[in-house]
């Protein structure tokens, strides 16, 4: 049994700049004021992430700037119908999957409009001009720039709560899933790549995620931190959410909401989605951890990582809890060419599942059975989701029993799903979107509706010669033993030869040392309530690690140690490490 020391705000603590980070929206009027010089006339950029509540930010900040003039360049947009025109190729009409979109910012704007703002401000004589809004730095780059960021997961916690739509869309009651879509496949792929030229010379960024509780820190702090955070292991912020299948595993163990149904999800690592959150002094700073990745992918990825990823954190480390919960949807992931041809993506979800636990009894679905007709499959599956039958998965899919400590790997084009009665860490690639449903077991959403079944896209990527025989070789618990010392040893444990993603599991009562070897490591602390990571040389301050909690090892740490710490100290301890094969 493991305590409930499971950290829900891990804090990346920055030193050198306690002074330049405020909380609150007088204290952050006060640092924008000492940075306007009082010259005739002077411009203030404030260029937004889509979700930023643009109405609060005139309202609370600029309005009590004394402006002279104030512009929104969201004025100089396109029309919705326009943009809806120029996007119908990505968005599709499919409810969940669109394409990966690779238009820039300047195309979403009337170039006419744009140069009327323009001149507008050039006509005004004196004082302070103030442009706000998405791209607000297309109509002028400001003498001062504020970047206001915003994270994924409150952008998503927004569109839920009915208060958000689409950048350019007045689409806020419409399906969620398709809201996410647009985001996921367009704004935040164009807003990524726009923000990123800002937030390398921003003067100050504005986090704007708690309307209660603004806080800006310093362009000059906010690089100072990102350079220090890639200089040390960290967490990033998990979120929590409940499923149709999930379970109680995880409200236990990580103290969460008792009021909640369960919690089927946690995203402890996955840096495009999670946030990162920055400690200056008193304050505190949350950015999407994506950022990080944009202004320091070589030193976060390393270089041979970098050089085939971009700035993209390609390993995901995540929670399925079905421990008093239900099956996973019964699923299969694209494979590699699929992925490119009809979404854009360029690699795809292969996976494993690393069971932390599991009840008597639990199982995984893993490949299919040997000897079976595919047509078969198909068309059984085919008239379930008719609502003529229930699949009978019995008769196609091989179920295997799952226990604590097992690995199942999971290369894409593989048919798989976990059974109730397991908490899994799930440790893939990044791609997590892109999960094709081929039965759901006659369940309804949260929402209501059927949750989205892509039967005609699965049945395009399984592959048949993943049966009985093949996965039990290939696929489930191949632990290979590799090296031991005092009070330690090392196993390999996947992935499949397909997959890039190399594992190791590390049992240890005693320090062991790792090494980054020029990539980004990710580990999870799998058994142990608690242990040390430190720096052999002293190059970093030491952190804390608690049971299943993930942290990454930026490629440029190199060599650290993790020992048993506190309530650990003469128990056995195990890590799971992941990272990119050469």
């Amino acid at each position: 049994m493991h305590p409930a020391s499971y950290d829900k705000y891990p804090e990346v603590k920055v030193t050198g700049f306690d002074h330049q980070a405020w909380q609150g929206w007088s204290a952050i009027k006060q640092a924008i004021s000492e940075k306007l010089s009082h010259s005739a006339k002077i411009v203030l950029v404030i260029d937004c992430y889509p979700g930023v509540q643009l109405d609060e930010l005139r309202a609370k900040l600029i309005e009590h700037l004394n402006p002279a003039l104030v512009i929104n360049a969201e004025s100089a947009r396109l029309s919705e119908q326009h943009l809806h025109d120029l996007l119908a190729r990505n968005l599709t009409d499919d409810r969940v999957f669109g394409v990966l979109s690779c238009h820039k910012i300047r195309e979403f704007f009337s170039s006419e409009k744009l140069a009327a703002l323009q001149q507008e401000i050039a006509e005004t004589a004196q004082g302070l001009v103030i442009i706000y809004g998405p791209g607000a730095t297309l109509v002028h780059q400001g003498d001062v720039l504020i970047y206001a960021d915003l994270a994924r997961w409150e952008i998503q916690q927004r569109f839920r709560r009915g208060e958000l739509g689409n950048w350019g869309a007045n689409n806020a009651d419409e399906d969620i899933l398709r809201r996410y879509k647009r985001a996921f496949f367009i704004e935040w792929r164009v807003f990524d790549r726009h923000k990123t030229p800002l937030l390398k010379r921003a003067d100050f960024l504005l986090d704007t995620n708690n309307a209660e509780q603004p806080a800006i820190v310093s362009g000059e702090a906010l690089r100072g931190a990102l350079q220090q955070t890639t200089q040390q292991p960290f967490r990033v912020a998990p979120f929590f959410d409940p499923g149709v299948w999930g379970g109680q595993w995880m409200k236990d163990k990580f103290d969460l909401d008792p009021s909640k149904p369960n919690y089927a999800w946690c995203f402890d690592c996955v840096p495009e989605e999670n946030s990162l959150l920055l400690r200056f002094g008193d304050v505190r700073i949350e950015i999407p951890s994506q950022d990080l990745v944009l202004l320091h992918p070589r030193q976060l990825l390393g270089e041979r990582v970098h050089a085939r990823f971009g700035a993209e954190f390609p390993i995901r480390f995540d929670f399925l809890d079905t421990i008093g919960g239900q099956n996973l949807s019964f699923q299969v992931h694209p494979i590699t060419e699929y992925i490119q041809q009809h979404f854009g993506m360029h690699y795809t979800q292969d996976e494993s599942y690393y069971l932390l636990e599991a009840e008597p009894g639990a199982e995984v679905y893993l490949g299919t059975k040997t000897g079976i007709d595919p047509q078969e499959m198909l068309d059984d599956l085919a008239a379930a989701q008719r609502g003529e039958k229930a699949f009978d998965d019995e008769k196609f899919v091989n179920r295997f029993p799952a226990r604590k400590h097992d690995h199942f790997l999971i290369p894409a084009g593989t048919v798989h799903c976990s059974g109730s009665g397991a908490m899994v860490l799930e440790i893939s690639a990044t791609p997590y979107i892109f999960t094709f449903k081929l039965w759901d077991w006659g369940r309804l959403g949260l929402d209501g509706l059927p949750r989205p079944v892509h039967l005609e896209h699965g049945a395009q990527v399984i592959d048949w010669e993943r049966d009985t025989q093949w996965v039990t070789e290939h696929l489930v618990n191949h632990f290979e033993p590799l090296a031991e010392g005092d009070g330690w040893r090392e196993e390999r444990t996947g992935l499949h030869e397909r997959e890039f993603i190399e594992t190791r599991r590390h049992w240890f009562t005693q320090p062991v040392t790792h090494h980054t070897n020029g990539g980004v490591n990710v580990l999870n602390l799998v058994e142990g309530s608690e242990a040390l990571v430190e720096s052999p040389s002293g190059a970093f301050e030491p952190i804390v690690v608690h049971y299943a909690e993930t942290f990454i090892v930026p490629a440029a740490v190199g060599e650290y140690r993790i020992s048993p710490y506190g309530s650990s100290l003469g128990q056995q301890l195990a890590t799971m490490k992941a990272w990119v094969r050469g």
